[in-house]
């Protein structure tokens, strides 16, 4: 029995240690953030923190599920989730929020008290109010999800390679909080007197003398919505969403490949009516650009990663050879590859590289995405490199005169003629008689 109300105490404590919790502290805002601070910080944690977001895993042993669950990281959420509301409430009210200033919790509490029961607040109930629905994650049947929202994000190949967040920013619908979302500036909503609040109006139409057509549409008078304000807010024009722009970022993985789709649950466009659907992001490749000199990331500044090419796990260079490399060997370069590390080419003198020849590199290519998901060594594709070789427009007198004079006395020695080796056939000229 001891033992029991040990582990009970040690799962108390962390409860009481997040209701002590400073406010402002808990919000991550200073004591004197305006109002909208305050909703802007409720916003990022409630999400963070709710619920839906955090599932948790049952033990199986009933004395565990029973005494340890409070321990769990999920329940931490959860608690965490309704001190967000707590504290949220009590700062954005200009009456509790100078309670809490001069007196803290203690002072909230009285207050709380004196006020009687019938006034506690459901954290959901302000959530749904922040982004619709019924304050959950759609993942209740029969919850009415708004549409997905899809935009492309431009990524550099040398992300893709090293991998890396990439911050983006999106402008989409947001809960206007001014009114709460009810599109009313004195929170005064009344049913429309139109269609009774269905939303929908049956109309009459004569097709001829005695005979009427009944037609259901949307409610002209209240749009469909079933309601009507009389004063509209100020912020939204009675719309009861605003446009409002918001940063994401997107943790591009090693290898991932292009038109890679991630994912951003609930984080579509918000409406009162509806639990948001989810911010699709699809990752395309973004055009290369040269790195300036001086950039603050000093593989920025070597520009060969910029002209390296991408086909699935395997990348491609192009490497340019002159007359002489491709002729008689005795060359070596140095390619930055997209981490800094550096790819060797070369030939020994006497090695000949045909024009459009191709050399596979193995090992140097793309990392192979999810290659290390079970603990493997991450695995690469291949560098392909094709070499073009780029001839002189016109030569010096003298360099003519000896390279003719090396061709000729190779050609006499060695006696080749291209066109016999050719295969082709020789075309002999018929002879022609003229009767005239």
């Amino acid at each position: 029995m001891l033992f029991f109300s040990f582990i009970l105490l040690l799962c108390t404590l962390p409860l009481l240690a997040l209701c002590a919790e400073d406010y402002y502290k808990l919000l991550g805002v200073d004591r004197d953030a305006s109002d909208r601070e305050l909703r802007k910080a409720y916003r990022k944690l409630s999400k963070q923190y709710h619920p839906d977001k955090n599932p948790q895993a049952t033990p199986s042993h009933p004395t565990l599920r029973r005494f340890l669950i409070p321990l769990r990281d999920n329940d931490t959420a959860q608690e965490r989730f309704v001190a967000i509301a707590e504290a949220y409430e009590a700062l954005i009210e200009p009456e509790t929020r100078k309670i809490y200033d001069q007196y803290g919790h203690d002072g909230l509490t009285k207050h709380k008290q004196g006020r009687g029961p019938g006034h506690a607040h459901d954290p959901f109930d302000l959530f749904s109010r922040f982004f619709g629905g019924s304050g959950h994650f759609g993942h209740h049947s029969g919850e009415r999800r708004g549409p997905n929202m899809e935009v492309r994000l431009a990524v550099p190949l040398r992300e893709f390679y090293n991998g890396g967040e990439t911050t983006f920013t999106i402008e989409k619908d947001h809960i206007c909080e001014a009114c709460e979302g009810s599109g009313s500036e004195d929170g005064q909503v009344d049913v429309c007197d139109v269609c009774g609040g269905r939303g929908m109006r049956i109309q009459k139409h004569m097709l001829a003398p005695g005979i009427f057509q009944q037609v259901q549409g949307t409610c002209d008078a209240c749009g469909g919505k079933g309601k009507t304000v009389r004063h509209k807010c100020k912020v939204c024009g009675g719309a009861r969403v605003v446009k409002e722009p918001e940063s994401f970022t997107v943790h591009v993985e090693r290898g991932m490949p292009k038109g890679a789709r991630v994912s951003f649950e609930n984080e579509a466009d918000e409406n009162p009516d509806w639990v948001a659907g989810d911010l699709v992001v699809q990752l395309v490749e973004k055009e290369p650009i040269l790195g300036a000199d001086g950039a603050e990331d000093e593989h920025i500044t070597r520009t060969d990663g910029t002209f390296f090419r991408r086909k699935g796990k395997d990348l491609f260079w192009r490497e340019v050879l002159s007359l002489r490399e491709a002729w008689m060997g005795d060359w070596a370069r140095n390619v930055t590859h997209l981490d800094g590390h550096v790819v060797r080419l070369g030939r020994p003198r006497g090695s000949v590289v045909q024009p459009g020849a191709v050399e596979v590199v193995e090992g140097q290519g793309m990392p192979i995405w999810q290659s290390d998901a079970e603990g493997d060594p991450l695995a690469f594709g291949n560098l392909v490199v094709e070499y073009v070789v780029v001839l002189p427009d016109m030569m010096d007198k003298a360099m003519e005169g000896d390279f003719w004079s090396t061709w000729e006395k190779w050609r006499a020695k060695v006696g080749v003629d291209l066109f016999q080796d050719s295969g082709r056939p020789v075309i002999v000229e018929a002879n022609t008689h003229d009767e005239l």
